[in-house]
């Protein structure tokens, strides 16, 4: 997977100076900006404004003095630091939207309620995403919100690193997680490869999702959630399975009909339970 040391310097927003100094600083310690810039290859001209900002944010201390040193804080620290800094910025970011939250709603709820009167009862039941990031996100959506259970149908699962800390959070709160994939026997070599791959990693590190192979082909695969026969609940992201179109001109239709829901939901139950093996022979 990623390397996670590398990995907070994006959680960090630096830009890519701000980041090469940040590493060096925390190396080789205390140090001036000369150094620093033939240390790293930063222009001498930006590497004084590169630490006035790595400052602002409080991950260096600046030591004044002829000439000016710089020392890296300890890396706990900068990282509870750019914690108070994000909510530092939330809080300023709901403190503009609250300002403007009246003049907002009383301009816009208006054309919203009119243009609404003319949705059709066709048009409420799903709305399209592009398939790739826009996809991604509506399925970690789902997995933030589901409460009790998560339905899968995949092929290989390929897409798993994509949304796994949100399924990590859905297993946090004790949510239980069904994949249904397709049997390699219907999948490429290249995607036999991938699902072996995805599987030992998965099988491995969250035994407790349960995992199943259908035995026939699927027609489409997407991810619910919180199915009720009440259908008071539920929430779906599905994608059919369309050969001849390239995967980046595909949609995928998003649901929150509860009584849809319901119906993705008995068919996932009948795939498990009739059409699928828990081994693959």
């Amino acid at each position: 997977m990623t390397d996670d040391a590398e990995a907070v310097f994006e959680q960090l927003e630096l830009k890519e100076y701000e980041t090469t100094a940040l590493k060096h600083i925390l190396t080789l310690g205390r140090t001036t900006a000369p150094n620093l810039a033939e240390a790293t290859g930063i222009p001498k001209a930006r590497i004084y404004g590169i630490l006035d900002t790595l400052a602002d944010r409080g991950f260096i201390k600046i030591i004044p003095g002829r000439p000016k040193e710089y020392q890296p804080k300890p890396p706990a620290t900068i990282l509870e630091q750019a914690k108070e800094n994000r909510r530092q910025k939330y809080e300023k970011f709901c403190a503009d939207l609250e300002a403007v939250r009246d003049p907002f709603i009383d301009r816009f709820q208006p054309l919203y309620e009119q243009a609404s009167d003319d949705v059709t009862p066709a048009d409420e039941l799903f709305y399209v995403v592009s398939v790739g990031e826009p996809s991604e996100r509506e399925t970690k959506s789902l997995y933030r919100d589901a409460t009790d259970s998560v339905y899968v149908i995949t092929k290989s699962f390929e897409y798993f690193d994509a949304v796994e800390p949100a399924i990590q959070d859905a297993l946090n709160q004790d949510v239980s997680i069904q994949a249904l994939l397709l049997h390699p026997r219907h999948l490429s070599a290249t995607n036999q490869e991938i699902q072996s791959t995805v599987l030992d990693y998965v099988t491995d590190k969250y035994p407790e999702i349960a995992v199943r192979f259908s035995t026939e082909l699927l027609p489409w695969r997407g991810t619910l959630i919180d199915p009720s026969m009440d259908y008071e609940t539920g929430q779906a992201i599905v994608l059919v399975e369309e050969k001849d179109v390239p995967l980046h001109m595909r949609q995928a239709a998003v649901t929150e009909n509860g009584s849809f829901v319901a119906g993705l939901h008995r068919y996932f139950d009948l795939i498990w339970e009739y059409d699928s093996v828990g081994q693959i022979e």
